[in-house]
């Protein structure tokens, strides 16, 4: 595997950053995890500029252009030989001191990994995903926004070991009013009324390029979409409720906190939507 830090390749063994960087001290700096299907990249201007968006947030200074950006997502997926995978692209703050300020890192690194990636099981694609909501809250908007796509992510790992402590792969995260934010790592969606409905972003939910994806897929099929704020009680009384993340792509969920959802097997729009976004993935994007 070839790395791409700060302008050139390295190999596995050699892509090594320094223990100084506060990307690795203080978890200072913002990251996107990005897909490539078919030998195109998707949706990889969307990505680059949640990215910057997210740098402009935390007054983080990319050092080099979204056109250089773009193209160091490119090379890396063809020194890597990747046609069909993941890549995940990483600002971090830079070297500094030990201290918190970071007026002391001089300039910040860049860094592309591309790889291959599997995030769920594929039989969870199948019949479904169960799912339980955990005690560990999204982060406030008047702490650390949410919407800035963080290195940063001890609030998503403590409600993932919760996950994974009641035996499964994700959780529902709630915000501190108790509505509905998202998951861990997916945002999610629910089927109710012959409506597609998904929490605000005012509620913790991630702006996700996957989530709005599809947004846009419903409505080209002309179901209605809105964004509520939303409760457990709405999750549990869904016909239908799947997750979406760059990972995940789109995923069934047919249990939730021991509630079996719908019929207990994937809906038929989930499936509608499924093969509309694969079928997307497989001619939209950005040419390798």
């Amino acid at each position: 595997m070839k790395v791409y830090i700060d302008g050139k390749f390295y190999g596995e063994r050699d892509a090594k950053i320094s223990v100084f960087d506060h990307g690795l001290l203080y978890g200072d700096g913002i990251f996107e995890g990005i897909r490539a299907y078919n030998g195109r990249v998707f949706r990889l201007k969307e990505h680059i500029d949640r990215l910057f968006f997210s740098a402009k947030a935390i007054l983080l200074t990319i050092p080099i252009s979204r056109s250089a950006i773009t193209e160091a997502v490119l090379e890396s997926c063809r020194k890597n030989r990747l046609r069909d995978g993941y890549i995940r692209l990483v600002v971090t703050r830079g070297v500094g001191t030990l201290g918190l300020n970071p007026s002391r890192c001089k300039r910040p690194s860049v860094i592309v990994i591309a790889d291959k990636i599997q995030l769920y099981p594929p039989e969870l694609y199948e019949r479904g995903m169960e799912i339980v909501t955990v005690p560990t809250v999204r982060n406030l908007h008047s702490a650390l926004n949410p919407a800035i796509k963080s290195l940063n992510y001890l609030n998503n790992i403590l409600a993932k070991i919760e996950a994974n402590g009641a035996g499964c792969e994700e959780a529902v995260m709630l915000n501190a009013e108790g509505f509905v934010s998202e998951c861990t790592g997916d945002n999610i969606f629910i089927v109710k009324e012959g409506r597609l409905m998904t929490p605000p972003l005012s509620a913790g939910a991630l702006y996700g390029i996957t989530r709005q994806v599809v947004i846009e897929l419903a409505g080209q099929s002309g179901v209605a979409v809105t964004e509520p704020n939303l409760t457990r009680y709405d999750l549990f009384n869904a016909k239908e409720c799947f997750l979406t993340g760059t990972g995940a792509e789109i995923v069934p969920v047919v249990k939730i906190d021991g509630r079996v959802i719908g019929t207990g097997k994937p809906g038929q729009l989930t499936k509608k939507l499924v093969t509309a976004y694969h079928a997307l993935t497989k001619v939209s994007g950005e040419p390798i």
